[in-house]
């Protein structure tokens, strides 16, 4: 088992990340549990794969598991979610003290994360991820949201976990498909700063995907020693230091609103394809080799994500993803910073890209391939 520790100001917690982690969750979040029931909510597809294993954890420790099931997708991130949560969080007499449990992928952790934040002012929570992408990047660092009409995770609070137990047991559960898209955000830490991390993967890619005994331990760990090291520098996102975890975010978050935050697209397959089009757009500005950027596509495609916008049959043109863009909660005075590469493994945030130049970039990029 790996544990990382993210070292916050005056506080700090710990990511473990291990098999078999669920199945003995009694003893590995004891010191989380301080009455004779837990509330864990749940999506609903992780309850029915992993469910009864920590319910039978908890009852050899006689204690009762009480299940808030949450459907699978996007939509249970919405205002209405978050109510019943809340109301129900409620009627389970929760107290600040206690520790709410969230159990599946970044939907499910970002909806009990800010109901947590908001539930009498705050109350603890564990995150159980059971998705390779909320392992690597949201079950740390704080960050919960729901979406809105206006874009995805415009309303939420930085409000972070007091343990998270990573259990790699659970990947083996995961449709190939999403499995996949998890690696995006592996890949992603490689792309925005540590290119031996990217050459490793480079490697080992199919190791991972295929969940063989060593790679997805390696492959998770690093990651989250990456996004540690970044959320401890700049937890709230206010010097610049966080923003670069958003690489491909920017493009992928256009590409999502505009094929409809479904199953179309899912988030890691978006993230892939903004990867690539960051890597691209930092081509076409000079700021690396045009290699450089097909080593980056390569290493998408290879690990069977989206690497070319075409492939989305996507009916509009540039100015209508650079107009989804304007909606993104980075926009700062008028202007949306842009996480650009100086090489592999080099990443920084760009204050002075104009929107009608990724346009034109962009509109190439739909008639090309």
């Amino acid at each position: 088992m790996a544990v990382i520790a993210v070292e916050l100001a005056g506080r700090a917690y710990e990511v473990r990340i291990g098999g078999g982690l669920l199945a003995n969750l009694a003893t590995e979040a004891a010191d989380f549990i301080r009455k004779d029931h837990i509330c864990i909510v749940a999506d609903e597809n992780a309850r029915r794969h992993l469910g009864e294993a920590i319910a039978r954890s908890l009852a050899d420790a006689s204690v009762e598991a009480r299940w808030f099931d949450v459907p699978s997708g996007e939509a249970s991130k919405s205002w209405e979610g978050l109510a019943r949560l809340t109301d129900w969080l409620l009627a389970q007499g929760v107290e600040r003290g206690d520790h709410v449990f969230a159990l599946g992928g970044g939907v499910v952790g970002d909806l009990t994360g800010f109901a947590c934040a908001i539930l009498k002012r705050g109350c603890g929570f564990v995150q159980l991820p059971t998705t390779l992408l909320a392992q690597v990047d949201s079950s740390v660092g704080g960050k919960t949201a729901i979406n809105t009409p206006a874009g995805k995770n415009l309303i939420g609070a930085f409000h972070q976990p007091s343990l998270v137990l990573a259990d790699l047991d659970a990947l083996s559960t995961l449709p190939q498909r999403e499995l996949r898209a998890g690696y995006a955000e592996v890949l992603k830490y490689g792309v925005l700063g540590d290119r031996e991390f990217f050459d490793w993967l480079e490697d080992h890619a199919s190791g991972v995907l295929s969940l063989d005994s060593r790679s997805p331990e390696e492959a998770v760990a690093r990651s989250v020693s990456a996004k540690a090291r970044i959320v401890a520098m700049d937890e709230r996102e206010t010097s610049g230091a966080r923003a670069l975890l958003n690489l491909g975010h920017t493009f992928g978050h256009a590409l999502e609103a505009e094929t409809g935050f479904g199953d179309r697209l899912l988030h890691g397959e978006a993230v892939a394809l903004g990867m690539v089009l960051a890597a691209r757009y930092s081509a076409r500005r000079g700021l690396i080799a045009l290699s450089e950027a097909d080593r980056v596509t390569h290493a998408v495609d290879a690990a069977g994500l989206p690497a070319e916008i075409s492939s989305l049959g996507m009916q509009c043109d540039g100015s209508v993803l650079t107009a989804h863009m304007l909606h993104d909660k980075k926009m700062d005075a008028g202007t949306l910073p842009f996480i650009l590469l100086n090489a592999i493994g080099a990443a920084f945030v760009d204050h002075e890209v104009d929107l009608s130049e990724v346009a034109a970039f962009l509109d190439e990029q739909l008639q090309a391939h």
